[in-house]
């Protein structure tokens, strides 16, 4: 417990809103973006279902008070997906709409496998009345995603691509690094050259490195991608990022049930376990 509590404060906000509005002025005080996402997943119950969709819609217009640079992000089974997905979509339409308003956007997060295609058809469903409000999260490491995101380059939806951290049997998804990096980079090209403003979500140097590079061989204009990474990870690559004049934007998480999603992040892959130990002392 204490261990999860001392992660957690680097890995999360805080929280209350208050405390994620400090955390997000002082990443646009560095020309930062961010993304805000209310801690909260797996929920069974419409009541609960519906006070965290209002809990949105006021964080929308918080931003909108505060004038900071930053959209939300959002799970669907927070949404109430597995309660009941017409339920799901109406939900879920009521914050996208309040984005339309106040002209901001909404980041439709993946989560496993097992709801990627219903996800997927409520994002769909969504972007077909706010194309300008809405967009898709794809994840790397499954076969499908490159289906995927060739169907959304279709659509000219908004994208964000990431490896994927989610435990899933080998007969779905690439299990070897390498290939995974691999694929992400491949398709980290697709969007580069057709998608509609992609956002490259990654820690892994190497291969931003290589998306950098492929970037410049093509002479890709620098508003026309951004890079993505999490709220207190590799702090000083974001900032030099964010310095050579790339657009970054941090998916920054608050919230009461912070325990568990850090708990439920650290035991889905033990490459998680690595991977924060390995980046919490760096600035």
């Amino acid at each position: 417990m204490k261990l999860l509590t001392f992660l957690a404060k680097r890995f999360v906000a805080g929280e209350t809103m208050d405390k994620a509005i400090i955390a997000v002025k002082k990443l646009n005080d560095k020309k930062i973006k961010c993304t805000l996402d209310i801690l909260g997943e797996d929920v069974t119950n419409k009541n609960e279902a519906e006070s965290l969709a209002n809990g949105y819609i006021a964080l929308l217009e918080e931003i909108k008070k505060n004038k900071l640079d930053s959209h939300v992000s959002l799970k669907l089974t927070m949404m109430g997906l597995k309660v009941d997905k017409d339920f799901c979509l109406k939900n879920t339409e009521r914050i996208v709409k309040k984005a339309k308003e106040l002209k901001n956007f909404v980041r439709v997060d993946m989560e496993g496998s097992d709801v990627t295609q219903v996800t997927l058809d409520i994002f769909y469903a969504l972007y077909k009345k706010y194309p300008e409000n809405v967009g898709i999260v794809l994840q790397a490491y499954l076969f499908r995603t490159e289906k995927d995101v060739q169907d959304v380059l279709k659509k000219k939806a908004r994208l964000r691509l990431c490896k994927g951290a989610y435990k899933e049997p080998a007969e779905i998804v690439y299990k070897k690094m390498d290939d995974i990096r691999i694929n992400f980079l491949k398709l980290s090209k697709m969007l580069l050259d057709k998608g509609n403003y992609p956002a490259i979500a990654t820690h892994d140097k190497v291969l931003i490195g290589q998306v950098l590079d492929y970037i410049k061989e093509k002479k890709i204009k620098k508003d026309k991608y951004e890079f993505q990474m999490l709220y207190g990870i590799q702090r000083a690559l974001q900032e030099k990022l964010a310095a050579e004049g790339h657009n970054v934007r941090i998916y920054v998480p608050y919230g009461t049930a912070w325990l568990k999603y850090t708990y439920r992040r650290l035991r889905e892959k033990k490459e998680n376990v690595f991977f924060v130990m390995r980046h919490f002392f760096q600035k």
